[in-house]
């Protein structure tokens, strides 16, 4: 297997720390606001990684974390009245809900900021006491970045470069601007817990180093993320925690690629606010599921983000998303009507050969999709069971074709008055053909697929499908 190291910009063969297991960390969700469609995507490819990792053998303790205090949560806080750390905790709820709806698993183990102050103050202790961080009068810690010459070879910068495109902390105090904040000292009415250098919080790019190094170990082998986090945070994490151990942190470092949004113009632009162009998971859910039926927009929304490699830029388009519907189509079309048993996958079958060499890539997920879709063309030349069996289980891995077929086909339609409004008219359709009423016949027909509904008339009768 190799992987893409965001570090030594190339694809290495991956072997783990300790042979068999894999420790596995990802950068979560800063909880100011609730998760966009971006942090959807990083979850549910961290999560599809870590699976694969254990279909093939690995053992993965895989862990993500909430950054529950931090300046914007803080700022929410006063523009709302609710207390930081209720807010926080009302924002991990509804993101956990909708993680839920999109059908992304929890990791092996989630960690809070909150919850980790004490091992975090004492990581700041250690850097002081290595003569890596330095206190002001004033309660604030900031690391030295002059005191760890490798600063800026995860981004390829400079330290000046370090300074632009970079929020930078007014403080006279500070050795150099672009020194960071490991303890932020409070500020009245603000969210504070004790610490030998008084009342104050920690500064965002500490918790994560703390964190996952108390429940890690001092290296680990994957460290993921966003591409907006390679600097500063990913790239302060290295220089505090390879100053504190003096040894390497994260053996590979992982990034996802950019997410942009598509306007109806066709300008591609980077997702923002201010732009008018903000998808939020929850909204996402709600258009997908109002356009292929309840509870097909999590699968349509999976498989969409699937179809590129997770190093490649994504684009945000509903014509993009109704392409990914159809060819999602094609692959529970073959299903359909064809059931299989759950026994383990053999990776020396062809198709799960050429799957596993997919994976092995750089978890080439665009690549393994493709190999479904030869599965789906020989099951509906073949109908072989044998093969189903393979596309189900090979499914699984990326986190699809858990739905029933009949249902996804039908566009999420149980025992829904649209159902029983297309059903009735299935009926009224039989019968007109019995009475030889062939016209009125062709008439429920085409009306049907004018609305997006397609009959298939076969020896066990007529059903019905969504396009």
């Amino acid at each position: 297997m190799k992987i893409y190291n965001s570090l030594t910009k190339r694809k290495e063969e991956f072997v783990p720390l300790e042979a068999g297991k894999v420790k596995m960390y990802a950068c979560g969700i800063t909880v100011s606001g609730e998760a966009h469609i971006g942090h959807g995507y990083q979850a549910l490819i961290y999560d599809i990684m870590r699976k694969y990792l254990e279909k093939v053998g690995y053992k993965v303790t895989y862990a993500r974390n909430y950054t529950d205090v931090d300046d914007k949560i803080i700022a929410k806080s006063k523009e709302t009245g609710i207390p930081a750390d209720v807010y926080a905790a009302e924002m991990i709820g509804k993101i956990n809900e909708v993680m839920g709806e999109l059908h992304v698993d929890d990791p092996d183990v989630w960690l809070k900021a909150t919850e980790n102050i004490g091992n975090i103050v004492d990581f700041i202790r250690r850097l002081i006491e290595k003569g890596h961080a330095y206190a002001t009068k004033k309660g604030d810690v900031y690391f030295d970045v002059d005191s760890y010459p490798a600063y800026g070879h995860l981004s390829n910068r400079s330290l000046e470069d370090a300074l632009d495109g970079v929020r930078v902390d007014n403080d006279d105090e500070k050795k150099n601007a672009y020194d960071f904040a490991l303890w932020k000292s409070a500020k009245e009415g603000e969210i504070c817990w004790d610490s030998p250098w008084g009342k104050g919080r920690p500064g965002w790019h500490i918790e994560c180093s703390a964190m996952a190094m108390d429940l890690l170990g001092e290296t680990i082998d994957i460290h993921g993320g966003g591409p907006d986090l390679v600097f500063p945070h990913h790239e302060n994490e290295i220089a505090q925690s390879e100053a504190a151990t003096g040894h390497q942190f994260a053996r590979t470092w992982m990034h996802s690629g950019p997410l942009r949004v598509r306007s109806a113009d066709g300008k591609e632009e980077k997702m923002s606010k201010s732009l008018g162009n903000f998808w939020t998971i929850r909204d996402a859910l709600k258009e997908t599921n109002a356009a292929y039926g309840e509870g097909c927009g999590a699968e349509v929304l999976r498989f969409f983000l699937l179809r590129s490699q997770y190093r490649s830029p994504i684009t945000f388009s509903s014509v993009l998303i109704e392409e990914a519907h159809k060819a999602l189509v094609r692959l529970y079309t073959a299903l359909k009507g064809r059931s299989a048993d759950r026994a383990a996958l053999d990776w020396n079958e062809p198709f799960a050969a050429r799957f596993k060499a997919a994976m092995d890539d750089d978890f080439n997920t665009a690549l393994a999709v493709s190999v479904l879709f030869e599965l789906a063309t020989e099951i509906n030349r073949t109908g072989s069971p044998e093969l189903v069996r393979q596309l189900l289980g090979l499914g699984r891995i990326l986190n699809i074709l858990g739905m029933d077929p009949e249902k996804f086909l039908q566009g999420g339609a149980e025992a829904s008055d649209d159902a029983s409004r297309i059903e009735g008219l299935i009926e009224e359709r039989a019968l007109a053909k019995k009475a030889k009423n062939f016209a009125r016949a062709d008439e429920i027909r085409k009306s049907l697929l004018a609305e997006g509904i397609e009959l298939q008339d076969g020896a066990a009768g007529t059903t019905w499908r969504r396009i």
